[in-house]
């Protein structure tokens, strides 16, 4: 048997805007829009929407921020790779949408593919009512995407 504990450090992607600077209106929209994006990618397998919120509340010690109205979690897998066992213990990849007093925030832990990366912030800064020209995702092989300029 041979036993391995890594301490590593996840860099964390987050940003965060006000509701009237993003292109939608609700959450619910806004996560619609993020399961449609992981959905219709060639390389990523969506698996489920979290209702992150409605879990933590049902808890009987569950405690929740007084400003967080709401928060899901849009579970997927990228297909790319996977080159050793360990890499399964940082899958599948998770972006978080939180819904706080007149804002919202996506954050997702950064993969070691630069590739997954600019996906997922392309659909978070994809957003932005500012920023529409983002809203197609990445298309063509990992490789062509890797030459592509961060949103």
């Amino acid at each position: 048997m041979k036993q391995v504990v890594r301490e590593v450090e996840l860099p964390v992607f987050s940003i965060e805007m006000d509701i009237s600077e993003c292109i939608f209106n609700t959450i619910e929209e806004i996560v619609a829009f993020i399961e449609e994006q992981v959905q219709t990618h060639k390389a990523a397998k969506y698996i489920a929407t979290f209702n992150h919120m409605k879990h933590t509340c049902e808890l009987p010690e569950g405690k929740v921020a007084e400003e967080i109205v709401a928060a899901y979690n849009i579970v997927f897998c990228f297909g790319f790779t996977l080159q050793d066992p360990e890499q399964l213990a940082t899958r599948p990849r998770s972006i978080g949408i939180c819904q706080s007093d007149g804002s919202i925030t996506l954050s997702f832990v950064e993969a070691p593919m630069p590739v997954a990366n600019a996906l997922m912030e392309q659909w978070s800064r994809s957003l932005l009512q500012d920023n529409l020209s983002a809203n197609q995702p990445i298309k063509g092989t990992p490789q062509q995407a890797y030459s592509l300029p961060k949103p």
